[in-house]
């Protein structure tokens, strides 16, 4: 829930803080110069999946099967679509559309050997989860999905997130696991309750992950993310935002402009007195899918 009479002083949702740690300048593109991103055939597919599975639990238990989520395929897509008509340039000709539409529903059939949703009631879909920390960072996003339980212990809260691509290898899994901790923070500090499980579902390769957090991993968390944000305090003052080549640059929009492969960033904005906000929407990782 949003929190209400605390000092503000500046905004951070896991996807952007993700970008940071990865890659500062890219950080500098999308929240300092707010460069616009053309749309991607994987992003917009992750977009497509994650909205069935939203819709599939709004239909009665016994029909959240995989013909049906397999039909909700072109509805979404057609909403998607309405709403931004340029997604239509993805395609070329009907046959590429088509292979993409199938490579959703296969996507969302392999979702249905991680679990059944016919057993589940979710408490919340897309919820939208905000706290201010004691330093007025607001930490805000998007859960794809909350499962809450009554048990003789209390409230039971299961954070669950689905990812298109595959799942990381054993050294990126902390990685991975980062922005679930991040949910699970914010969670605990908003609700007083302490997640009992995180877990990440990558139907690329149904597959998934799982974690127990602890009290002690969540304040750990709290911690770096505070010095993280020093850390973009510090590259906003300086004007030092430095590209960090790695694994991800394929899926970068922003490579033409990068040093590291003979761009040249654009002149950073005059009016730099204050971070811009980081405005927290439902995101779907570009190198998803």
């Amino acid at each position: 829930m949003p929190t209400e009479g605390a000092r503000v002083v500046a905004s951070l949702s896991p996807s952007r803080a993700a970008d940071f740690v990865n890659c500062p300048l890219r950080y500098r593109f999308r929240v300092v110069d707010r460069l616009p991103e053309p749309p991607s055939e994987a992003a917009t597919r992750g977009t497509v999946v994650h909205a069935v599975l939203e819709r599939l639990f709004d239909l009665p238990a016994p029909e959240r099967t995989p013909p049906a989520a397999a039909s909700l395929v072109q509805p979404v897509w057609a909403d998607l679509l309405a709403r931004d008509p340029a997604l239509a340039a993805l395609f070329d000709e009907p046959a590429a559309l088509g292979a993409w539409l199938d490579s959703a529903r296969d996507l969302l059939t392999g979702y249905f050997t991680l679990e059944d949703p016919r057993r589940l009631a979710p408490a919340a879909r897309e919820l939208y989860v905000e706290h201010v920390l004691e330093s007025g960072l607001r930490l805000r996003g998007y859960v794809d999905r909350l499962d809450e339980a009554q048990t003789p212990q209390g409230t039971a809260l299961r954070v669950i997130d689905y990812k298109t691509g595959r799942s990381p290898g054993p050294a990126f899994e902390g990685a991975a696991m980062f922005q679930m901790r991040f949910y699970a923070l914010v969670l605990w500090r908003s609700r007083g309750v302490l997640p009992r499980e995180l877990r990440l579902y990558y139907l690329g390769d149904r597959s998934w992950l799982r974690a127990a957090p602890e009290e002690s991993e969540l304040r750990a968390t709290e911690r770096r993310i505070e010095a993280l944000w020093a850390a973009i305090e510090r590259a906003h003052r300086t004007g030092d935002w430095r590209a960090t080549p790695g694994r991800l640059c394929d899926w970068c929009d922003h490579k033409s402009r990068c040093p590291a492969f003979g761009g040249t960033p654009p002149p950073l904005p005059e009016a730099r007195t204050e971070l811009p906000v980081d405005d927290a929407v439902p995101a779907v990782c570009e190198a998803d899918g």
